[in-house]
C-alpha cells in the first residue's frame, strides 16, 4: 500500500481526486505502480480534467496535512 507521502489530492474546487500510485489511472491509461513524479505531461485529473500542478501530496512538505496543522 502506498505511503500517503506518495499520494497526491486535487485541489480544485468540489474535486479532491487522490491519485494512489499502487492504483494508477485505468481511464488515463496509467498503469499501477507509476509515480506521481512519472506521470505523462498530458495527465490530467480523471474527475476534473485538472493538470498535475493543481495536486498536491497528502502528506510531508507543501501537503495538504502540513498547511491544517500550521493554521
Amino acid at each position: 500500500m502506498a505511503n500517503p507521502e506518495d499520494m497526491y489530492q486535487c485541489q480544485t474546487t468540489n474535486c479532491g481526486c487522490i491519485y494512489n500510485p499502487d492504483r494508477g489511472d485505468k481511464r488515463g491509461k496509467v498503469p499501477g505502480g507509476t509515480a506521481f513524479q512519472d506521470l505523462p505531461e498530458q495527465w490530467k485529473c480523471p474527475v476534473c480534467g485538472a493538470g498535475t500542478k493543481a495536486f498536491r501530496p497528502l502528506a510531508g512538505p507543501g501537503s495538504v496535512a502540513e498547511e491544517s496543522a500550521e493554521g
